[in-house]
């Protein structure tokens, strides 16, 4: 069963404890600081929870400013891994926008050598982040 963690308008955070997966559902188009807040969340509950498993959910969410996309690449995503995130999922609809946006984080994160996947829906992502 599912921990939510946070419910705001632009993004919902959940958590799932048998599978250690911290999940955004982004709805919307978050400001600069709404944002960064789903991810400040659960790199918090991180400190205190196994979470080896991270799931974003895009196909709701807005554009991403060049600005935040900078912040999750440079601060978000060393943060993550140094909390024991192991995998990475996002799902995503498709868009251009959204596909570029993504793929400029797919190329940081594999610096870090950390599996990353962009699929087109949840059952995807799940069996992507279960593997071994």
């Amino acid at each position: 069963m599912e921990k939510e963690l946070m419910n705001e308008p632009y993004a919902r955070v959940t958590y799932d404890p048998e599978r250690y997966i911290g999940k955004v559902i982004w709805q919307g188009n978050p400001k600069t600081e709404e944002y960064k807040l789903p991810f400040l969340k659960l790199l918090e509950w991180a400190e205190d929870h196994k979470t080896t498993r991270f799931l974003s959910d895009t196909r709701e969410q807005g554009v991403v400013s060049p600005e935040n996309r900078k912040w999750f690449e440079a601060e978000m995503v060393p943060a993550a891994i140094n909390a024991g995130c192991k995998r990475a999922a996002v799902i995503t609809s498709g868009n251009v926008f959204k596909r570029y946006y993504l793929n400029m984080i797919l190329s940081v994160v594999n610096k870090f050598d950390m599996p990353f996947k962009i699929v087109q829906d949840e059952e995807s992502a799940i069996e992507f982040l279960m593997e071994k």
